[in-house]
């Protein structure tokens, strides 16, 4: 892709994002979606692929629908209300219709459906800014309208997404699909506790952007896109081939990695609200996740490949890609456990 046009992609992408931060107006803010929205569109049909065609008329449908939804819904809230005000969501449906569209927008189950088919016909950079930057504008928007929503709405959507996203995650074979039911899982994560502590909400979406950069990037590097050619990655980097690992298993939820964070935060503020139901529930649907982390790692580090491979074999070549995010990441990801009472001091 030219590099201008590239520019102005990438500039459209953050403006529309800081349009939505910084606006308390329903048009203004459905506006910055918008821009997101027609940003990535030229990005993720940039190879010409009937695959990635294909997914971005999947997902552009998708958020022309729940673009529509938060249209109407903010328009009815301003019809009975009189203002365009976010904080002025006195209306229930309107409320809930707009949770429902952004929640349709960031892939929470229910409405998660389009999220692994789009992934998977793209490419894993267009991939990493699917699962992360896009995410940033809606959530922004349910943390401020999430005060004005039935909590047994938002609980039902955290529920139903950790628990598809761990159910769904088991039995792929396409690494992207992986990735996408592991978002869908961790979105269930942050709106559980929506209700309850917002803080903890930005907390997990932090680590599950540094966790998910670090393993997008080193697929990247690996040129890895199914779970069979994990087996070979080892001849190309072992130390490689250890971090990732590592950061699938903090991916994961376990200690003493960064990923443990937020799940341990979480179920304790769950448990602190009375609900041990919902906190049992959400740490039995992290073993399903955890489960398909580990045949990630199993593939990786202690198999390996047939001699008639169906991929080719890597060998161990000099990397000619940056590899300074990815080394960044990868610490983050795997080494912020032990300072887990000063991040808690910093976002509450």
């Amino acid at each position: 892709m030219n590099p201008y046009v590239l520019m102005v992609l990438l500039s459209s992408l953050g403006l529309g994002t800081t349009l939505t931060f910084a606006s308390s107006h329903w048009l203004l803010a459905w506006m910055g979606l918008e821009i997101n929205t027609l940003a990535i569109v030229p990005l993720m049909a940039q190879h010409h692929h009937p695959r990635a065609v294909e997914a971005t008329t999947k997902y552009f449908l998708t958020q022309a629908t729940a673009a529509a939804m938060i249209l109407f819904a903010s328009t009815t809230n301003a019809w009975i209300t009189g203002g365009w005000d976010m904080n002025n969501m006195s209306n229930p449906i309107a409320s809930a219709m707009i949770v429902t569209a952004l929640a349709l927008k960031i892939g929470l189950a229910p409405m998660h459906f389009w999220m692994p088919e789009v992934l998977q016909g793209l490419d894993l950079l267009t991939g990493l800014i699917l699962s992360t930057w896009q995410k940033l504008a809606p959530l922004t928007l349910i943390l401020q309208t999430a005060q004005a929503v039935d909590p047994l709405l938002l609980t039902a959507f955290g529920l139903m997404s950790t628990l598809i996203g761990g159910w769904g995650g088991l039995n792929q074979t396409q690494l992207r699909k992986v990735l996408a039911y592991s978002s869908i899982a961790h979105m269930g994560w942050m709106i559980i506790v929506l209700q309850y502590a917002p803080q903890l909400t930005l907390l997990a979406l932090l680590t599950y952007i540094f966790m998910t950069s670090a393993a997008f990037l080193t697929l990247k590097i690996s040129s890895a896109t199914k779970v069979s050619t994990l087996a070979v990655v080892w001849s190309k980097s072992p130390i490689l081939t250890a971090t990732t690992a590592l950061v699938l298993l903090s991916l994961g939820g376990l200690p003493p990695l960064t990923g443990f964070m937020p799940k341990w935060l979480i179920l304790q503020e769950l448990a602190k609200q009375d609900l041990p139901l919902t906190a049992t529930v959400m740490a039995l649907a992290a073993l399903l996740s955890l489960y398909f982390y580990l045949r990630l790692c199993y593939a990786m580090t202690l198999t390996i490949s047939p001699n008639t491979t169906a991929a080719t074999t890597p060998w161990r070549i000099r990397v000619t890609q940056a590899s300074l995010p990815l080394a960044l990441f990868t610490t983050v990801a795997l080494g912020l456990l032990p300072v887990s009472p000063t991040i808690t001091m910093l976002v509450t």
